[in-house]
């Protein structure tokens, strides 16, 4: 027979695990934050000051949007060694970082929520992600943009509207 402290252990652990199930489940899949090509992906450092990619660079147009991949709020907006960031915390408490922004109109405090525009980039695009004090890399949790696919007529008959675009995800 189990004790009532060990059931009440197994209870808490299920409890826990139902509660973080929906947080998991509700992070695998953000928008992706800019229209680009990656030009650097995720490259994890061997330690806490070697060289790496703590995030993904993207190739972006002149004066690209960038949209907030997921709601939270903002924690830190401002110029680190010449380039300016912005970043966003989660409810789960994993930050998305947005860097190598030209411009931007979000303060401390503010609350964004999903594609809401964080600023503008142009030509270069920085999006990290931290849970805790540790990088990891946000496109494994980025969905990519696509629609049902469809025929067009080729006989000259009008086609017919296509759907909105739908997020993809990856898992």
């Amino acid at each position: 027979m189990i004790g009532a402290a060990n059931m009440a252990a197994v209870a808490l652990l299920a409890a826990v695990g139902l509660l973080a199930a929906p947080i998991a489940r509700a992070q695998l899949c953000w928008r992706p934050p800019v229209e680009g090509v990656v030009v650097d992906p995720f490259r994890a450092p061997p330690c806490a000051w070697c060289p790496g990619n703590r995030g993904i660079d993207y190739r972006v147009g002149t004066n690209a949007e960038v949209r907030a991949a997921a709601s939270g709020t903002v924690t830190f907006v401002g110029v680190v060694a010449g380039t300016a960031y912005a970043v966003v915390e989660l409810p789960s408490g994993w930050r998305h970082t947005y860097g190598k922004l030209i411009s931007t109109r979000l303060r401390s405090g503010d609350r964004v929520i999903l594609g809401t525009i964080i600023g503008q980039a142009s030509g270069e695009f920085y999006f990290g992600l931290r849970v805790g004090d540790d990088y990891r890399d946000p496109e494994e949790f980025l969905g990519t943009w696509g629609g049902r696919t469809r025929l067009i007529p080729s006989n000259g008959a009008t086609a017919r509207v296509s759907s909105s675009p739908v997020l993809r995800c990856r898992r």
